[in-house]
Parts: structure tokens; C-alpha cells; sequence
């Protein structure tokens, strides 16, 4: 089953897998450059830290749309064992970076717990520069 989003700007339909697709990687992009400053000016564990979680946290939205469809034309008690039961796993798969770097000092725990909102901070950055577009078209 496909689920499409349409983009308000050209009419156009984005597919679940196209979204999960840009953000995956610009998340990932984003994690390797970030990674490789810090590597580069000897915070080695804040690059590995950073990078090992922005992995997890990619897995973790691709999870969200592989089980999206699983949950519609179910009856309401299948869906809420199926949403809770995605929802545990997730958490825990979340747990693996938090875990590893409180055991490891070769991972950064500050830069493990920034790296899981990678997505977010990717599709957030995505967001603002698409509304500065479109004030700056809306001025011209």
C-alpha cells in the first residue's frame, strides 16, 4: 500500500518511501560531515557518538512508515497492540546509541542524544528554509 503527501507548492505527490528517502539522506549526509569536523579537530567519541546515533535514529523513522500502513483497516484493538507494541520496540532500538555510549568511552553521550533527533532537526531545517522561500517569493 502507498501512502502519498502532496506537496502544496507544485501539485506534486510524494510518496512515504520518497520522504523517508530525502530526509534519511540528508540526516545521514549531515551526521558524516558533522562527524568528520569533529573528528578532525580530535573530539573523536563526539564524531562516533554523533554518527552511531543519527544511524538509529534514521532506523527508527523508517520503521515508522514501514509499519504505518500495517495499522489501518485493522479493528481499533489490533491497531493499539500494534501502535504499542511499535512504539516499545522503538524506544528500545533508541536505547542501543544511549546505552552503548554510557558503556564506551569511545562514544560521546551528549553527542549520542543529539544525534537521535537528527531526522528532526533535518526535516525542521527543511521547514524553515521552505518558508523563507516562500516569503522572500511572496515579497517579489
Amino acid at each position: 500500500m502507498k501512502t502519498a503527501a502532496t506537496n502544496e507548492k507544485n501539485g506534486t505527490t510524494e510518496t512515504v518511501k520518497q520522504t523517508q528517502k530525502k530526509y534519511c539522506s540528508r540526516a545521514m549526509w549531515t551526521a558524516i560531515i558533522i562527524g568528520l569536523c569533529f573528528f578532525l579537530a580530535g573530539q573523536k567519541s563526539v564524531g562516533k557518538g554523533l554518527v552511531l546515533s543519527a544511524i538509529f535514529s534514521i532506523v527508527n523513522f523508517i520503521l515508522i512508515g514501514q509499519t504505518l500502513p500495517l495499522r489501518l483497516g485493522r479493528s481499533k484493538r489490533k491497531t493499539f497492540f500494534l501502535s504499542l507494541g511499535s512504539i516499545f520496540f522503538r524506544y528500545a532500538l533508541m536505547a542501543i546509541p544511549i546505552v552503548v555510549a554510557v558503556k564506551f568511552d569511545q562514544f560521546d553521550l551528549v553527542a549520542a542524544i543529539v544525534g537521535l533527533f537528527m531526522i528532526q532537526y533535518v526535516i525542521l531545517t527543511d521547514h524553515f528554509f521552505k518558508l523563507i522561500i516562500s516569503f522572500r517569493n511572496k515579497e517579489a
